[in-house]
């Protein structure tokens, strides 16, 4: 079993930045991957980053090279940095692990507005 806090979300103004960070409750080394996930009122849940247990990491389109997903094995946890940010990143973002099972974490609310 893993558990997954997550952490940093809030309101920020159109162009600011935000860091997420998803604390896990054991050691990650071994987590097949680890990432995040969001969901905007009345749409699907879709992925925005996730890092491999090689260190690969993944982006959607949508925030190629505005956002940065990090791990910090020691303290067993990942951030995504969020820079540049725009109204359309409106949503709820969840922390995900997957092991021999897949983790979610209860979800921070993100939200970009003047």
């Amino acid at each position: 079993q893993v558990q997954l806090v997550e952490s940093g979300g809030g309101l920020v103004q159109p162009g600011g930045s935000l860091r997420l960070s998803c604390a896990a409750s054991r050691s990650i080394r071994t987590f097949a991957s680890m990432g995040w996930y969001r969901q905007a009122p009345g749409k699907q849940r879709e992925m925005v980053a996730i890092i491999t247990v090689l260190g690969n990491t993944n982006y959607a389109d949508s925030v190629k090279g505005r956002f940065t997903l990090s791990r910090d094995n020691a303290k067993n946890t990942v951030y995504l940095q969020m820079n540049s940010l725009q109204g359309e990143d409106t949503a709820v973002y969840y922390c995900n692990a997957r092991t021999a099972s897949e983790y979610w974490g209860q979800g921070t609310q993100v939200t970009v507005s003047s």
